[in-house]
């Protein structure tokens, strides 16, 4: 198998949790920067870790890197790089761009010189003097600029790594199931304590619990575009498949449980987690996060919050904040992690957090709170 260098893209403030992923895989060549994760590995790569990053937005292979700050530099290195390698005779090649303080600017230009280069090499590759018909398989090309530095990759992913294909429905302001991920991930939970989400919504946090608990590939249900490639082998996606169905927990226990104060969410909710086949896993049911009460020990609690961020809701989200704080008082063996941009969130909670982390949800910057609840005593 021939080294290639995949790039696995991530939300800001998460790249070493997406490298830790990567390392878990068994990928020790891994670089982390800012937004993205490189990996050297071979082909088989692409199919593993696709199928496992939980917290990664795409896999992209990256075709080549350079500086350039003209268009002919561009064309003449971008034509230059091995495309026959990859792309076949009928393959599809879009060319999407961005660039970021670089002298090549307009990105429309660049993506127009990328693309007329690539068809010139190919031409060359397959001697053919007429055009490509691009009938084929698809392979989304992506030239990016920052600072003058081009990288050339190719989308292995195909629809973004956050689409596990349980969500049928969802509502207003979804949060990604890579987030969700992210949010479990950063947490003291494990498969023994009991979890709780006061504010589910679809039931994404819950349903990426339960995938974590049972060590369920969140790839697994899913298609990716690299599964039409030609020069990945096809027992490769059989080996990485296989290797997740050998490696999930289905037996395993769980005690996860989502509630939210609307019902339309909590039958949305249960239609999510049926279709990920937690349908008899997690518990779902309609309740104010104030009136929380449990008997149980040493739990998890995961939320992400109204924000009040919307037209009239800021004093009703700080009430339901402070009520928050009273409800989870009682349980000090409980951990409480606590998603939202309000600034003054400690304070309506009643308490500072034993830590913060920034992360964001979409394009708004929030914090992550986080109160530590007391340790299990050691058997």
């Amino acid at each position: 198998m021939s080294k290639i260098t995949l790039i696995a893209t991530a939300a800001m403030g998460i790249e070493a949790l997406v490298a830790k992923e990567v390392r878990d895989l068994g990928y020790e060549n891994v670089t982390v920067d800012n937004g993205k994760v490189t990996i050297e590995a071979d082909e088989s790569a692409i199919c593993r870790t696709n199928l496992w990053l939980r917290t990664a937005d795409r896999v992209k292979l990256k075709i080549g890197e350079f500086k350039a700050t003209t268009f002919d530099e561009l064309f003449e290195k971008t034509k230059a790089l091995p495309w026959g390698d990859f792309i076949p005779e009928n393959g599809e090649f879009p060319v999407i761009g961005k660039s970021v303080k670089s002298k090549l600017f307009s990105v429309s230009d660049c993506q127009a010189i990328v693309k007329k280069a690539v068809v010139e090499k190919l031409k060359h590759h397959y001697k053919r003097t007429t055009w490509f018909e691009e009938n084929g398989p698809l392979f989304r090309i992506e030239v990016a600029l920052l600072k003058d530095i081009v990288t050339l990759t190719i989308d292995t992913s195909g629809t973004g790594l956050h689409k596990r294909g349980y969500r049928a429905e969802q509502g207003i302001a979804p949060l990604k199931e890579t987030l969700a991920a992210t949010l479990v991930l950063l947490t003291n939970w494990n498969p023994d304590r009991p979890f709780v989400d006061p504010f589910c919504g679809s039931g994404t946090i819950p349903i990426e619990t339960a995938l974590i608990g049972q060590n369920i590939a969140p790839g697994f249900n899913r298609e990716f575009v690299s599964q039409n490639w030609h020069w990945i082998r096809q027992e490769d996606w059989d080996k990485a498949f296989e290797e997740a169905e050998d490696l999930a927990k289905y037996d395993q226990a769980l005690d996860i449980s989502g509630s939210d104060i609307d019902h339309r969410m909590i039958e949305i909710a249960k239609g999510n987690a049926l279709e990920a086949g937690f349908g008899d896993i997690i518990n779902f049911k309609q309740m104010q996060v104030k009136d929380f009460t449990t008997k149980k020990e040493y739990g998890v609690i995961v939320g992400n919050p109204p924000y009040g961020e919307r037209l009239g809701e800021k004093e009703e989200v700080e009430h339901m904040y402070r009520e928050m704080g009273k409800a989870f008082e009682p349980y000090d063996t409980w951990s409480v992690y606590m998603l939202t941009s309000h600034p003054d969130f400690e304070k309506l909670y009643g308490k500072d957090a034993t830590k913060k982390r920034k992360l964001f949800n979409g394009f708004i910057q929030t914090n992550y709170y986080q109160y530590w609840g007391k340790r299990p005593q050691k058997k």
